[in-house]
């Protein structure tokens, strides 16, 4: 009898197949067609037609992924998935339920979620053993529905989640979800939920030594089993009951209890192998679905695949592009930037450089007229005087009697005499002029010294040693100033100035050991000519260099190229 049915389905099936696949390759559905089709399936699986159920959604899968429909596509890994897990096949159940994940999570539907996820919990629990991992779907399966205001079905989730944390031992983490069950039982039970609930009820009572509610419970478990058909919960009821007699020892009655739970068990056993008999001849068949299904995802990955890398691609692109452009603008406005400072800093050393010729042009024109005045003094109005008083002294050697008036004024001209001397000196020292440089700031150094202030003179140089007449001027002018500066300002007891020659320069150090002060004020101190001695020294082509801290002293460094 089962050999002619199996012959008969056969070629029932390769119809159904065949249409289908014409079907899915020369039409595409629209999403209304593709619903009513799973809705077909859905009504199939539940009718125990798994094989025409999964033709059926395996063509709605293949459509939805054209349609790019998440919701649809997670739809037909739903009954795909349901099917094999009343085929009793977890394992390719479970490969569809996770396939559907992917899709499910891209939507906001949240009864196929929860769907999903309570179905996973079932899996895990029921077929795995794995307790952790389905109280875990349970519980995003009890999120799911309470957000869908879905009040049975949050009642059957904490049935389950209640089930399971008993099963492991964790009563009082399950309390909660007992206490829900036993308020809303009749409002949301069911024949079979009265089973389970009267079993949880004498799992608890067990736990709290309450052994005569215990005993109620699970006898109350049992009628109803035995009254109505649910023969799963039926057999666990019988096993709890039997493990609770136990332990109150009546191991009679807990024997009979065992005996009626492997009864229970072996028929169901029997019933699932009439079951597996009766899709034997389809196993092949429903392997070539899960390849065919396999093969469909895979295609649509591939492709979803191919585009992302495009997408990539493509962003990868704009982004070099977009750095590019950004770069470019950045470097155009740092070079146009670059080109402005250049022209500021360009005109600054124009505006420096004139600022310096001034200043040049002006201390040239003063030891000019210095020296022109100087030499005046020295060589006109000094003779001038000279050959006066000369005259004077000859006509008072010729007279017995000097009259008073004329010893006046023989004393205003000897005085006159002094002070045009001593003016001449200052605009160009004599010693300046006939010894040189050496001679002349050795003489500085001494007449400049007081009970204030010492200031030493040293040379590493023969004193005797001459350089060019405007060369020593400049040089002698510029320490005469740093002294000064010194004298004034820097409250020094000791100061000294060094001098020594390499072959092509002439190097002099000016040291106090004064106040001091920061190194970037120096320019702000007003009477200290820092600015025309640098004029100077930069004119000459040397160096000038000032190193001070407050309170540390001053050292300055000059290092000017040698005209001899």
């Amino acid at each position: 009898m089962f050999q002619i049915r199996f012959r008969l389905l056969i070629p029932f099936l390769f119809l159904i197949n065949f249409s289908l696949s014409s079907l899915a390759q020369n039409k595409i559905l629209s999403n209304t067609e593709i619903t009513t089709l799973l809705k077909d399936a859905r009504i199939n699986r539940i009718n125990g037609l798994y094989e025409e159920s999964l033709l059926k959604s395996r063509v709605a899968l293949e459509q939805s992924i054209k349609n790019k429909n998440n919701d649809l596509i997670a739809n037909s890994y739903l009954i795909i998935a349901s099917n094999f897990d009343e085929l009793t096949e977890p394992l390719k159940a479970l490969h569809y339920y996770n396939l559907g994940l992917y899709y499910i999570n891209k939507t906001n539907n949240y009864t196929l979620k929860n769907q999903f996820y309570n179905n996973l919990g079932n899996i895990y629990f029921f077929d795995k053993k794995q307790y952790d991992k389905g109280i875990y779907y349970y519980e995003k399966s009890l999120l799911q529905s309470q957000k869908i205001l879905d009040k049975k079905q949050v009642f059957l989730t904490k049935l389950n989640i209640a089930w399971a944390y008993f099963d492991i031992g964790k009563f009082q983490k399950g309390l909660p979800s007992l206490e829900y069950i036993n308020k809303y039982q009749s409002i949301f039970g069911n024949e079979s939920s009265i089973v389970a609930l009267n079993m949880l009820n004498g799992m608890y009572y067990n736990f709290t030594n309450e052994n005569e509610k215990a005993d109620s419970y699970f006898q109350k478990a049992i009628e109803f089993g035995t009254k109505g058909n649910e023969k799963s919960d039926l057999s666990f009821s019988h096993l709890e009951y039997s493990k609770f007699l136990n332990k109150i020892h009546e191991p009679q009655k807990a024997y009979n209890n065992l005996c009626a739970f492997n009864k229970i068990t072996e028929e169901l056993h029997i019933e699932e192998k009439l079951n597996k008999a009766n899709i034997v001849g389809i196993n092949l068949e429903i392997d070539h679905y899960k390849r065919e299904i396999d093969k469909i995802e895979t295609s649509y990955k591939n492709k979803q695949d191919i585009l992302i890398e495009e997408q990539s691609k493509n962003k990868k692109i704009v982004i070099i592009v977009l750095l590019i452009l950004v770069f470019s603008i950045i470097s155009f406005y740092y070079f146009f930037q670059n080109i402005h400072l250049k022209q500021k800093n360009k005109l600054k050393d124009v505006q420096s450089k004139i600022q310096e010729n001034i200043i040049n042009a002006t201390i040239d024109g003063q030891e000019f007229e210095r020296k022109k005045i100087s030499t005046f003094l020295h060589d006109n109005i000094s003779s001038l005087l000279s050959s006066a008083g000369l005259h004077l002294n000859v006509f008072t050697s010729q007279q017995k009697i000097q009259p008073e008036e004329i010893s006046k004024t023989k004393k205003i001209l000897e005085e006159a005499h002094k002070q045009i001397r001593n003016l001449s000196h200052e605009l160009m020292p004599s010693l300046l002029v006939r010894f040189g440089l050496l001679y002349a700031l050795e003489d500085l150094c001494e007449k400049t010294s007081n009970s204030r202030i010492k200031i030493a003179f040293n040379s590493l140089i023969k004193i005797k040693k001459r350089y060019n007449t405007d060369f020593e001027m400049k040089l002698y002018f510029i320490i005469a100033e740093l002294i000064n500066n010194i004298i004034k300002h820097s409250n020094a007891n000791h100061s000294a100035i060094n001098v020594e020659e390499t072959v092509t320069s002439l190097i002099i150090h000016v040291t106090d050991d004064g106040n001091g002060f920061k190194n970037n004020q120096f320019e702000t101190y007003e009477g200290f000519g820092i600015n025309q001695i640098r004029a100077r020294i930069n004119n000459m082509k040397g160096e000038f260099i000032i190193d001070s801290a407050p309170n540390k002293g001053t050292t300055i460094y000059l290092k000017v190229p040698v005209i001899n």
